[in-house]
Protein backbone atom coordinates (compact mmCIF):
# COMPACT_ATOMS: atom_id res chain seq x y z
CA UNK A 1 0.00 0.00 0.00
CA UNK A 2 1.25 3.48 -0.88
CA UNK A 3 1.87 5.72 2.13
CA UNK A 4 0.45 9.23 1.93
CA UNK A 5 3.93 10.80 2.13
CA UNK A 6 4.87 8.80 -0.99
CA UNK A 7 2.02 10.13 -3.16
CA UNK A 8 3.01 11.87 -6.39
CA UNK A 9 0.96 13.98 -8.76
CA UNK A 10 -1.28 12.07 -11.20
CA UNK A 11 -0.66 8.77 -9.41
CA UNK A 12 -3.54 6.28 -9.32
CA UNK A 13 -3.72 4.01 -6.30
CA UNK A 14 -5.75 1.63 -4.16
CA UNK A 15 -5.18 1.53 -0.41
CA UNK A 16 -6.50 1.60 3.13
CA UNK A 17 -6.62 4.87 5.09
CA UNK A 18 -8.12 6.45 8.19
CA UNK A 19 -11.03 8.80 7.56
CA UNK A 20 -9.82 11.58 9.85
CA UNK A 21 -12.38 14.24 8.87
CA UNK A 22 -15.48 14.26 6.68
CA UNK A 23 -17.96 17.03 5.93
CA UNK A 24 -20.87 17.20 3.47
CA UNK A 25 -20.62 20.28 1.26
CA UNK A 26 -22.30 21.71 -1.84
CA UNK A 27 -20.63 22.53 -5.14
CA UNK A 28 -21.02 25.95 -6.78
CA UNK A 29 -22.66 24.37 -9.81
CA UNK A 30 -26.26 24.90 -10.88
CA UNK A 31 -27.99 23.03 -9.46
CA UNK A 32 -25.53 22.47 -6.56
CA UNK A 33 -24.50 18.89 -5.85
CA UNK A 34 -23.38 17.20 -2.65
CA UNK A 35 -19.76 16.17 -2.19
CA UNK A 36 -17.72 14.88 0.74
CA UNK A 37 -14.80 17.05 1.84
CA UNK A 38 -12.44 14.58 3.50
CA UNK A 39 -9.09 14.33 5.23
CA UNK A 40 -7.48 10.90 4.93
CA UNK A 41 -4.50 9.92 7.06
CA UNK A 42 -2.09 7.13 7.86
CA UNK A 43 1.01 6.83 10.01
CA UNK A 44 3.02 8.92 7.52
CA UNK A 45 0.75 11.96 7.18
CA UNK A 46 -2.57 13.18 5.84
CA UNK A 47 -4.10 14.49 2.63
CA UNK A 48 -7.22 16.40 1.62
CA UNK A 49 -9.62 14.37 -0.53
CA UNK A 50 -12.90 14.88 -2.36
CA UNK A 51 -15.69 12.43 -3.14
CA UNK A 52 -17.75 14.19 -5.79
CA UNK A 53 -21.46 13.54 -6.44
CA UNK A 54 -21.94 12.05 -2.99
CA UNK A 55 -25.13 10.02 -2.66
CA UNK A 56 -27.48 9.86 0.32
CA UNK A 57 -25.96 6.45 1.09
CA UNK A 58 -22.47 7.99 1.08
CA UNK A 59 -23.56 10.67 3.54
CA UNK A 60 -24.90 8.01 5.91
CA UNK A 61 -21.96 5.61 5.52
CA UNK A 62 -18.78 7.59 6.15
CA UNK A 63 -17.87 9.11 9.51
CA UNK A 64 -14.66 10.30 11.21
CA UNK A 65 -12.36 7.69 12.77
CA UNK A 66 -13.48 4.99 10.34
CA UNK A 67 -11.11 2.96 8.18
CA UNK A 68 -11.81 2.96 4.44
CA UNK A 69 -10.53 1.29 1.31
CA UNK A 70 -10.02 3.89 -1.39
CA UNK A 71 -9.37 3.93 -5.12
CA UNK A 72 -8.40 7.34 -6.42
CA UNK A 73 -5.98 9.61 -8.17
CA UNK A 74 -3.63 12.23 -6.69
CA UNK A 75 -3.79 15.71 -8.17
CA UNK A 76 -2.15 19.09 -7.47
CA UNK A 77 -4.45 21.88 -6.32
CA UNK A 78 -3.11 25.26 -5.15
CA UNK A 79 0.41 23.84 -4.78
CA UNK A 80 -0.78 20.99 -2.55
CA UNK A 81 -1.46 17.38 -3.35
CA UNK A 82 -5.13 16.43 -3.15
CA UNK A 83 -6.93 13.17 -3.73
CA UNK A 84 -9.85 12.64 -6.07
CA UNK A 85 -11.72 9.61 -4.79
CA UNK A 86 -13.11 7.30 -7.45
CA UNK A 87 -14.41 4.58 -5.15
CA UNK A 88 -14.52 4.24 -1.37
CA UNK A 89 -15.98 1.72 1.05
CA UNK A 90 -15.68 1.00 4.78
CA UNK A 91 -13.07 -1.57 5.77
CA UNK A 92 -14.32 -5.13 6.29
CA UNK A 93 -13.06 -7.56 8.90
CA UNK A 94 -11.54 -9.76 6.22
CA UNK A 95 -9.36 -6.83 5.05
CA UNK A 96 -7.21 -7.48 8.13
CA UNK A 97 -6.34 -3.86 8.92
CA UNK A 98 -6.40 -2.24 12.37
CA UNK A 99 -7.05 1.33 13.42
CA UNK A 100 -3.82 1.63 15.44
CA UNK A 101 -1.79 0.93 12.29
CA UNK A 102 -2.96 4.24 10.83
CA UNK A 103 -2.35 6.53 13.80
CA UNK A 104 0.62 8.88 13.95
CA UNK A 105 2.32 9.03 17.32
CA UNK A 106 5.16 10.79 19.09
CA UNK A 107 8.62 9.32 18.36
CA UNK A 108 9.08 8.56 22.07
CA UNK A 109 6.85 6.11 23.95
CA UNK A 110 4.05 7.80 25.88
CA UNK A 111 4.98 6.02 29.11
CA UNK A 112 8.55 7.35 28.86
CA UNK A 113 7.30 10.89 28.22
CA UNK A 114 5.06 10.79 31.28
CA UNK A 115 7.95 9.43 33.35
CA UNK A 116 10.12 12.38 32.28
CA UNK A 117 7.38 14.87 33.16
CA UNK A 118 6.84 13.30 36.58
CA UNK A 119 10.58 13.16 37.22
CA UNK A 120 10.85 16.85 36.36
CA UNK A 121 8.02 17.72 38.76
CA UNK A 122 9.98 15.93 41.49
CA UNK A 123 12.96 18.25 40.85
CA UNK A 124 10.93 21.39 41.63
CA UNK A 125 12.45 22.40 44.95
CA UNK A 126 9.69 24.79 46.08
CA UNK A 127 7.07 22.62 47.79
CA UNK A 128 4.14 24.95 47.04
CA UNK A 129 4.97 25.29 43.34
CA UNK A 130 5.51 21.53 43.12
CA UNK A 131 2.17 20.86 44.82
CA UNK A 132 0.27 23.18 42.45
CA UNK A 133 1.86 21.54 39.38
CA UNK A 134 1.09 18.07 40.72
CA UNK A 135 -2.54 19.02 41.40
CA UNK A 136 -3.04 20.31 37.84
CA UNK A 137 -1.29 17.37 36.18
CA UNK A 138 -3.35 14.90 38.21
CA UNK A 139 -6.52 16.38 36.70
CA UNK A 140 -5.54 15.14 33.24
CA UNK A 141 -3.01 12.40 33.98
CA UNK A 142 -4.82 9.63 32.05
CA UNK A 143 -5.48 11.81 29.01
CA UNK A 144 -1.94 13.16 29.02
CA UNK A 145 -0.80 9.68 27.96
CA UNK A 146 -2.35 10.03 24.52
CA UNK A 147 -3.63 13.56 23.81
CA UNK A 148 -2.23 15.70 20.99
CA UNK A 149 -1.05 19.26 21.58
CA UNK A 150 -3.40 20.68 18.94
CA UNK A 151 -5.98 19.70 16.34
CA UNK A 152 -3.80 20.50 13.33
CA UNK A 153 -1.18 23.14 14.16
CA UNK A 154 1.67 21.24 15.85
CA UNK A 155 2.26 17.93 17.66
CA UNK A 156 -1.17 16.89 16.37
CA UNK A 157 -0.81 13.18 17.05
CA UNK A 158 -0.91 10.49 19.73
CA UNK A 159 1.00 11.67 22.86
CA UNK A 160 1.85 14.91 21.07
CA UNK A 161 1.13 17.09 24.11
CA UNK A 162 3.46 15.13 26.40
CA UNK A 163 6.13 15.12 23.67
CA UNK A 164 5.78 18.90 23.31
CA UNK A 165 6.21 19.33 27.07
CA UNK A 166 9.30 17.14 27.22
CA UNK A 167 11.00 18.87 24.29
CA UNK A 168 10.25 22.23 25.92
CA UNK A 169 11.63 21.01 29.24
CA UNK A 170 14.89 20.12 27.48
CA UNK A 171 15.11 23.64 26.03
CA UNK A 172 14.23 25.10 29.42
CA UNK A 173 17.03 23.20 31.17
CA UNK A 174 19.54 24.53 28.65
CA UNK A 175 18.35 28.11 29.11
CA UNK A 176 18.43 27.88 32.91
CA UNK A 177 22.05 26.75 32.68
CA UNK A 178 22.93 29.53 30.25
CA UNK A 179 20.89 32.26 31.98
CA UNK A 180 21.22 31.86 35.77
CA UNK A 181 18.78 34.74 36.43
CA UNK A 182 15.91 32.45 35.37
CA UNK A 183 14.10 30.66 38.18
CA UNK A 184 14.23 26.94 37.27
CA UNK A 185 11.23 26.04 39.45
CA UNK A 186 9.00 28.65 37.82
CA UNK A 187 10.14 27.86 34.29
CA UNK A 188 9.71 24.10 34.69
CA UNK A 189 6.29 24.66 36.22
CA UNK A 190 5.28 27.06 33.44
CA UNK A 191 6.30 24.60 30.74
CA UNK A 192 4.28 21.80 32.31
CA UNK A 193 1.26 24.01 33.04
CA UNK A 194 1.06 26.17 29.91
CA UNK A 195 -0.99 23.64 27.89
CA UNK A 196 -2.13 21.38 30.74
CA UNK A 197 -5.82 22.08 30.07
CA UNK A 198 -5.59 21.07 26.39
CA UNK A 199 -7.06 17.60 27.14
CA UNK A 200 -10.18 19.32 28.53
CA UNK A 201 -10.30 21.81 25.64
CA UNK A 202 -10.44 19.14 22.92
CA UNK A 203 -12.24 15.86 22.32
CA UNK A 204 -9.74 13.34 20.95
CA UNK A 205 -9.40 9.64 20.24
CA UNK A 206 -6.04 8.02 19.51
CA UNK A 207 -4.47 11.44 19.19
CA UNK A 208 -7.00 12.73 16.65
CA UNK A 209 -9.17 15.68 17.65
CA UNK A 210 -12.77 15.39 16.48
CA UNK A 211 -14.04 18.65 18.00
CA UNK A 212 -13.53 21.20 20.74
CA UNK A 213 -15.38 20.63 24.02
CA UNK A 214 -17.94 23.11 25.36
CA UNK A 215 -15.49 24.36 28.05
CA UNK A 216 -12.86 24.56 25.31
CA UNK A 217 -15.09 26.74 23.15
CA UNK A 218 -16.36 28.95 25.98
CA UNK A 219 -13.23 29.23 28.12
CA UNK A 220 -10.20 27.88 26.27
CA UNK A 221 -7.19 26.09 27.69
CA UNK A 222 -5.41 29.25 28.85
CA UNK A 223 -8.16 30.47 31.17
CA UNK A 224 -8.95 26.92 32.32
CA UNK A 225 -5.34 26.32 33.34
CA UNK A 226 -5.23 29.64 35.20
CA UNK A 227 -8.41 28.65 37.02
CA UNK A 228 -6.86 25.30 37.94
CA UNK A 229 -3.91 27.09 39.54
CA UNK A 230 -6.35 29.11 41.66
CA UNK A 231 -8.27 25.95 42.52
CA UNK A 232 -5.04 24.19 43.51
CA UNK A 233 -3.96 27.07 45.75
CA UNK A 234 -7.32 27.08 47.53
CA UNK A 235 -7.31 23.30 48.01
CA UNK A 236 -3.69 23.34 49.22
CA UNK A 237 -4.20 26.38 51.46
CA UNK A 238 -1.65 28.49 49.60
CA UNK A 239 -1.99 32.28 49.69
CA UNK A 240 -3.77 33.35 46.49
CA UNK A 241 -1.99 36.71 46.60
CA UNK A 242 1.48 35.16 46.79
CA UNK A 243 4.01 35.86 44.06
CA UNK A 244 4.21 32.13 43.40
CA UNK A 245 0.53 31.79 42.51
CA UNK A 246 0.48 35.06 40.58
CA UNK A 247 3.70 34.13 38.78
CA UNK A 248 2.33 30.74 37.70
CA UNK A 249 -0.90 32.31 36.49
CA UNK A 250 1.05 34.92 34.55
CA UNK A 251 3.11 32.21 32.85
CA UNK A 252 -0.04 30.50 31.62
CA UNK A 253 -1.95 33.68 30.71
CA UNK A 254 0.91 35.24 28.73
CA UNK A 255 2.45 32.30 26.90
CA UNK A 256 0.73 33.09 23.59
CA UNK A 257 2.16 36.62 23.87
CA UNK A 258 -0.58 38.59 22.07
CA UNK A 259 -4.30 39.10 22.54
CA UNK A 260 -5.05 38.04 18.98
CA UNK A 261 -3.21 34.79 19.71
CA UNK A 262 -5.27 34.15 22.85
CA UNK A 263 -3.23 35.71 25.68
CA UNK A 264 -4.94 38.39 27.79
CA UNK A 265 -1.53 39.75 28.87
CA UNK A 266 1.96 39.84 27.40
CA UNK A 267 4.97 38.21 29.11
CA UNK A 268 6.28 40.51 31.84
CA UNK A 269 8.51 38.25 33.93
CA UNK A 270 11.80 36.73 32.83
CA UNK A 271 10.36 33.21 32.99
CA UNK A 272 7.28 34.25 31.01
CA UNK A 273 9.45 35.71 28.22
CA UNK A 274 11.47 32.50 28.14
CA UNK A 275 8.35 30.31 28.16
CA UNK A 276 6.76 32.10 25.22
CA UNK A 277 9.84 31.74 23.04
CA UNK A 278 10.51 28.13 24.09
CA UNK A 279 6.91 27.28 23.21
CA UNK A 280 7.10 29.05 19.86
CA UNK A 281 10.48 27.56 18.98
CA UNK A 282 9.43 24.00 19.72
CA UNK A 283 6.09 24.37 17.93
CA UNK A 284 7.61 25.92 14.80
CA UNK A 285 10.51 23.48 14.57
CA UNK A 286 8.05 20.62 14.99
CA UNK A 287 6.00 22.01 12.10
CA UNK A 288 9.15 21.97 9.98
CA UNK A 289 10.11 18.45 11.09
CA UNK A 290 6.61 17.10 10.49
CA UNK A 291 6.42 18.73 7.06
CA UNK A 292 9.77 17.26 6.03
CA UNK A 293 8.91 13.82 7.44
CA UNK A 294 5.56 13.71 5.65
CA UNK A 295 6.89 14.90 2.30
CA UNK A 296 8.44 12.45 -0.15
CA UNK A 297 12.24 12.38 0.05
CA UNK A 298 12.62 13.31 -3.62
CA UNK A 299 10.51 16.47 -3.21
CA UNK A 300 12.52 19.67 -2.77
CA UNK A 301 9.71 21.68 -1.16
CA UNK A 302 7.19 20.80 1.52
CA UNK A 303 3.57 21.95 1.22
CA UNK A 304 2.81 25.41 2.58
CA UNK A 305 2.77 25.50 6.39
CA UNK A 306 0.06 27.67 7.90
CA UNK A 307 1.92 28.20 11.18
CA UNK A 308 5.00 29.48 9.33
CA UNK A 309 3.29 32.38 7.57
CA UNK A 310 2.08 29.95 4.89
CA UNK A 311 5.57 29.26 3.60
CA UNK A 312 6.98 25.96 2.40
CA UNK A 313 10.31 24.56 3.60
CA UNK A 314 13.09 23.82 1.14
CA UNK A 315 14.93 20.54 1.68
CA UNK A 316 18.54 21.77 1.58
CA UNK A 317 20.79 18.98 0.34
CA UNK A 318 24.43 19.55 1.30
Amino acid sequence: MTLIKEFVNQEEFIGYYLLKEVEVKLTNSTPPKNYLDIVLSDSSGEISAKLWDASEVDKETFFPMGLVKVRGVVQTYRERLQMKIIQMRPVKEEDGVKLVDFVRSAPIRAVDLIHTIQATIATISDAEIRSIVTYCVDKVEEKLMHYPAAKTHHHAYFAGLAYHMVRMLELGEFLCGQRPFLNPDMLRAGIILHDIAKPEEMVAQLGIVSEYSTPGKLLGHISMASNWITEAAIRLDIDLDSHKVMGLQHLVLSHHNLGEWGSPVQPQTAEAVALHHIDALDAKLQMVEDALNTTAEDEDWTPLIRGLENKGIYRLRV
